[in-house]
């Protein structure tokens, strides 16, 4: 198990994922008539809040040609931990196609949620305010980004993106020189799932599902009433495919039951039983039947 080298990339395309929703969020600036004077686009960057607020100290001097542009967003993965509530069984597998015609064995994806923190620094709280309004109304509280997590397979997720929290400080301290910073901190929970390693598997796809109706929950007397069976349209699609399904009903009354390894119908055993003992039934009753005949024949000779 352990040693097997794989990499599908899982929680790269989720930080990806996550910082992409914000990558094009912009505010303006109004004169006093309500004309936009100026738009901007928020810049947003992979880092901790320390970082920025690091170089906004070292950057103190408003006079200097380069400084860090307010306002702007960062964002950055802070923790990961098992979700034990949408465990699935540890054994249970699934088959999936490659594209090419391959089957794949895949053992059911392990639950983790991942932690993201948003921050966002202006100078102005109309800027802040106009960053927030933007991203507030899409959680309620959680949007569902579609994630292609494991690529080889095909398997993409909807990832549910919770929004946990919201924190604000203001930094403004020191001389009136000093560059002011107000934060607002976003810490979001993204419930997504990961893969391990994917193995051939040398059963094909599942092209052909029947399913028999009995007329009772006892599988020793029930008898099967009808028959369903579903087909892909057409039977050589590929799970990536745009197809459908051909489905047939059929009805029965011979109370057989369908053999999977011999895939025919068959009597079941309690049918033989019964049928075996009418059988003796019927050979007794004609046995006696044939005495009582010997004996009248023997009765009236006697006579």
């Amino acid at each position: 198990m352990l040693g097997t080298y794989y990499y599908h990339e899982i929680i790269r395309k989720t930080i990806v994922s996550f910082g992409t929703l914000f990558n094009d969020i912009h505010i303006q600036h109004k004169n006093s008539t309500d004309d936009v004077i100026s738009d901007m686009k928020v810049g947003l960057s992979y880092g901790p809040m320390q970082k920025f607020l690091a170089k906004l100290e070292q950057q103190a001097n408003l006079t200097k040609p380069v400084a860090i542009t307010l306002p702007r967003m960062s964002f950055e993965m802070i923790n990961i931990q098992y979700d034990p509530t949408r465990k699935t069984g540890v054994t249970q597998t699934f088959k999936a196609s490659d594209g090419q015609g391959n089957v794949k064995k895949v053992f059911m994806p392990v639950p983790y949620n991942i932690g993201f923190e948003l921050n966002i620094f202006t100078k102005l709280n109309d800027d802040a305010l106009q960053i927030i309004e933007q991203i507030l109304p899409f959680f309620q509280p959680s949007f569902n980004v579609t994630v292609d997590l494991v690529e080889s397979i095909g398997e993409k997720r909807d990832v549910p993106l919770v929004l946990d929290s919201i924190d604000f400080q203001d930094d403004y301290e020191g001389s009136f020189e000093t560059r002011r910073a107000l934060i607002y901190t976003l810490r979001f929970t993204a419930k997504t799932y990961l893969f391990g390693p994917i193995a051939d598997s040398t059963d094909g796809l599942i092209r052909k599902v029947q399913v028999d109706l009995y007329s009772d929950s006892d599988p020793k007397t029930a008898k099967r009433e009808m028959r369903y069976v579903a087909t892909p349209d057409p039977i050589t699609a590929e799970p990536g495919d745009d197809f459908g399904f051909n489905e047939s009903w059929e009805t029965f009354s011979d109370s057989k039951q369908y053999s999977p390894t011999q895939q025919t119908d068959f009597w079941s055993l309690w049918v033989i039983i019964m049928i075996l003992s009418m059988r003796h039934s019927i050979q007794r009753v004609i046995l006696l039947n044939r005495n009582q005949c010997l004996n009248q024949r023997l009765l009236n000779q006697k006579m």
